[in-house]
């Protein structure tokens, strides 16, 4: 008998074949299918993780602009790079300390008349801050320049045409952008400079970091700052206050503009409270001391 012929096999031979036959397809089916899924999801998986590499590419560029993240109120800023990070560099975002000091600082891109009022509040406190200036306010405001200078304040290089120096990656350009600065301020007053240098927008990168050591200069970023710049959407006294009182610490060092008319108007009361919550003023070549 050839019992590869159908025709020999009894019924109950039949079916069993055929039950075999289909639990064979069954499980095949179920292996292609396993292993079709598997494949599926390492291919969304890889997909997954090349989307994380790029984001982080994204997060790696964007970190050359300066950011704070406020987490509770009273207590430092979480910055997009730390002071230890910072330090290597000469460069510094606000006192590491539980000392209740804080450090001034005014950046001027031009003069709106806001400036006399701002100087007038700093001298009856007997406040010292740094307005860091771009060239053209030095060569255009020659007597405020010289009033800072003769009221204890330090005129610090905002760079001569507040450009992108993230964007620089000449070292002569570079030091261009700071050398004229210095040169417009020695015309003025008469004084070297003092080598403190705040980025425009906060906007730098490792290497204009190092660029500025190797020139000797210290680069000052700030841990508290707040909207103060629009002309024509000042904030009012007491948004201006909910931001600069409440966010306010130790061994900060504030950025506010000397553009500011709302800054003007609040400065003397500003420092009053400041003073009444037990802060004392330092000048930014006293930060780390």
């Amino acid at each position: 008998m050839n019992i590869r012929n159908e025709d020999a096999l009894d019924p109950n031979t039949k079916a069993l074949i055929l039950y075999i036959g289909k639990l064979f397809l069954l499980f095949a089916a179920a292996f292609l299918a396993g292993h079709f899924t598997a494949r599926l999801q390492e291919h969304f998986t890889q997909k997954a993780a090349l989307e994380t590499i790029a984001q982080s590419h994204i997060a790696e560029a964007s970190e050359g602009n300066w950011g704070l993240s406020f987490q509770q109120d009273g207590q430092p800023p979480v910055a997009n790079a730390s002071a230890e990070e910072l330090k290597k560099y000469n460069a510094y975002y606000a006192d590491i300390t539980q000392d209740k000091v804080l450090y001034l600082t005014f950046d001027a891109g031009f003069e709106n008349g806001n400036t006399p009022a701002i100087l007038d509040a700093l001298k009856k406190h007997s406040a010292p801050a740094t307005f860091f200036v771009v060239g053209t306010y030095i060569t255009s405001n020659q007597d405020l320049i010289k009033r800072m200078v003769q009221e204890g304040h330090t005129v610090g290089n905002h760079t001569y045409h507040h450009p992108d120096m993230s964007q620089i990656a000449s070292k002569e350009a570079f030091e261009k952008e700071l050398k004229d600065v210095e040169d417009a301020y020695q015309e003025v007053t008469g004084e070297l400079m003092v080598k403190f240098y705040r980025p425009p927008q906060g906007k730098y990168s490792e290497s204009n970091l190092q660029m500025a050591k190797d020139l000797g200069y210290q680069t000052f970023f700030w841990s508290l700052a707040y909207v103060d710049w629009y002309q024509d959407q000042q904030p009012s006294k007491e948004e201006a206050f909910e931001k600069l009182l409440g966010r306010i610490h130790p061994g900060a060092v504030v950025l506010l503009h000397s553009t500011s008319s709302t800054n003007a108007q609040i400065l003397d009361e500003l420092l009053t409270k400041w003073e009444e919550m037990g802060y004392t003023f330092r000048s930014l070549d006293q930060i780390g001391t």
